[in-house]
């Protein structure tokens, strides 16, 4: 495959991340190669064109490079090089010398443009003379050898410039737009502590092939064409971006309206991509405002389910002479949105088993510092970074001793317990505590929840990790440097209530819909993936070609 070939099967390597960033990056190194396009043996050599140059940085020292074409020369940069300038910044101390009518370029200048046409500041003449700054006529390179390591345009403006650039003259033998793909292509590095820079030295002496002048023109004529392709590339895969972004937003709103199994046919059609973020969102947002699954008007009614919880409660206490647990704050009069007939609204704390503590947060102070934790495997300590968004992250915890977990008797966590992040973002993501686990207590920065057995935790899980319950948290955020929300607060949380019955048949729905969300993910990745190889494979063989050539 050449070249040609290679632009003309894009959409084989569409799928590959940054593949038309990757098309670039082939392009200017097949073009410095001398791959790109053939030689004429009628040039005159660009040794011979670096013979009868006046002026250059360092003299004329040809490497004995026996990879780069014929007619082409291996030389230090130096010696295409007429003049390199720096340039300084007048004192910022004194208004007199800033926002005159002399451009002043400087890092933040020099972005992505091949051409610089104007600059964000400006200094006076004044300006100018009482600093170590140069005004630099048209058409030179701007190079940054600090602060952007690498970065360059061409001036198509006389500016001066600071001293994180240098203004590169090419002499006789190289033409400025190949000049620019020159050191587009240098792999520079800098030195420096604080700040990396390379010195002049070392950049003159980088060694570079240089073709014949005539062939240097010719590549940069086949390079701007390719470019051109890479940009009209570019312009199809944004404006596809922006109509599969339609598409996405006008299936979701079809399947939030009627989730039947023709439109969930449709949300997963393969003429384009719709997030799998987006999708495990619509779907736990549509099973916590029950329309995810149909009513059953036979089911026991949520406000029959909620007395019973209560009841268990009041009976535990009773039994037990246990005194009432904090009182869970009272629900406001307005609700996120309405609830389908048998639901309800209640606090989660309202949902916990009937004993001490079912909903805590970890233990404070003195009860669990960095001194508590042993080095080796001890009873488990989970905290933030056990969680994930309904899935349980393993090897994150710590460990204390047992005779430290034992004194933390209120903050023991069992299998099947629910653990939800109270600290950071997102805020009340939440997971399964699983059976492997072994005795564990919970730290501060996350609750533990010990549901009654009337609910299904799989659906308080999904509730928990739903956009609903987000914006509900970060309605009580009470950091002031990291979004947080206390134990209080957490037990306030409202939960959109179904009957039970409904609960497990919303649970069975949404692992459906969550497996195929995960089938099409591992599609995606997979596609991604092929296409990523494929044209890995074809630039390999590409590269290898030209260089054998």
């Amino acid at each position: 495959m050449n070249i040609t070939e290679f632009f003309e099967k894009f959409e084989l390597f569409a799928d590959a991340p940054n593949a038309v960033g990757k098309m670039r990056e082939l392009v200017l190194e097949l073009a410095i190669r001398g791959k790109l396009i053939d030689q004429n043996s009628n040039d005159v050599s660009a040794i011979a064109s670096l013979r009868k140059c006046t002026r250059a940085v360092c003299e004329l020292e040809v490497n004995d490079d026996d990879t780069v074409p014929a007619g082409w020369a291996s030389v230090p940069l130096g010696s295409v090089i007429a003049s390199n300038t720096g340039g300084g910044t007048p004192s910022k101390q004194n208004p007199a010398y800033w926002n005159g009518s002399i451009p002043w370029a400087s890092v933040k200048d020099i972005q992505t443009d091949k051409y610089l046409t104007a600059t964000i500041d400006s200094i006076t003449e004044e300006g100018l003379k009482n600093s170590s700054s140069n005004l630099i006529p048209a058409n030179r390179l701007v190079v940054v050898t600090r602060m952007g390591l690498g970065k360059l345009a061409i001036n198509k403006i006389p500016t001066a410039i600071n001293q994180d650039l240098r203004a590169i003259e090419p002499n006789e033998a190289l033409d400025l737009d190949f000049a620019y793909l020159l050191f587009k292509a240098l792999k520079m590095v800098g030195k420096g502590v604080t700040v990396k820079g390379i010195t002049l030295d070392v950049l003159h002496s980088m060694p570079v092939a240089l073709p014949p002048l005539a062939e240097q023109k010719r590549i940069v004529a086949k390079v701007d064409e390719l470019m051109a392709l890479c940009d009209r590339l570019e312009a199809q895969q944004r404006e596809r971006d922006t109509r599969h972004a339609a598409l996405a937003r006008a299936s979701l709103a079809r399947f939030a309206e009627a989730p039947t199994p023709a439109n969930l046919d449709f949300l997963f059609h393969n003429a384009y991509t719709i997030t799998p973020a987006d999708l495990r969102k619509s779907i736990l947002t549509l099973a916590v405002q029950g329309k995810l699954v149909p009513q059953d008007p036979n089911d026991e009614p949520a406000d029959v389910l909620l007395e019973c919880i209560a009841a268990d409660v009041a009976k535990a206490i009773r039994a037990k002479l246990m005194r009432h647990p904090k009182q869970i704050p009272p629900c406001g009069d307005e609700y996120p949105f309405d609830l389908p007939s048998g639901w309800e609204w209640a606090p989660i704390g309202k949902l916990t088993a009937a004993e001490d503590s079912a909903m805590c947060d970890g233990p404070f102070g003195s009860k669990l510092k960095t001194e508590h934790y042993i080095s080796k495997k001890g009873y488990a300590v989970l905290r933030l970074g056990n969680i994930g968004i309904g899935y349980f992250i393993h090897g994150k915890e710590g460990h204390i001793s047992r005779e430290h977990y034992e004194s933390l008797s209120s903050n023991h966590i069992a299998s099947g317990d629910l653990l939800v992040a109270g600290l950071a973002d997102p805020l009340v993501r939440c997971c399964e505590v699983p059976s492997d686990i072994g005795p564990a207590v919970n730290k501060s920065d996350c609750f533990r929840v010990r549901l009654s057995r009337r609910m299904d935790r799989s659906y308080v899980r999904h509730y928990l990790n739903s956009p609903i319950a987000k914006v509900l948290a970060a309605e009580e955020n009470h950091g002031m440097t990291r979004e947080r929300i206390n134990l209080a607060s957490a037990k306030a949380l409202l939960v959109s209530v179904p009957p039970l019955a409904e609960q497990r048949r919303i649970v069975a729905k949404v692992d459906q819909l969550m497996a195929l969300v995960d089938q099409l993910e591992t599609q995606l990745a997979t596609s991604r993936a092929s296409a990523e190889k494929l044209m890995a494979a074809v630039v390999a063989e590409l590269t290898a070609s030209a260089g054998s050539q």
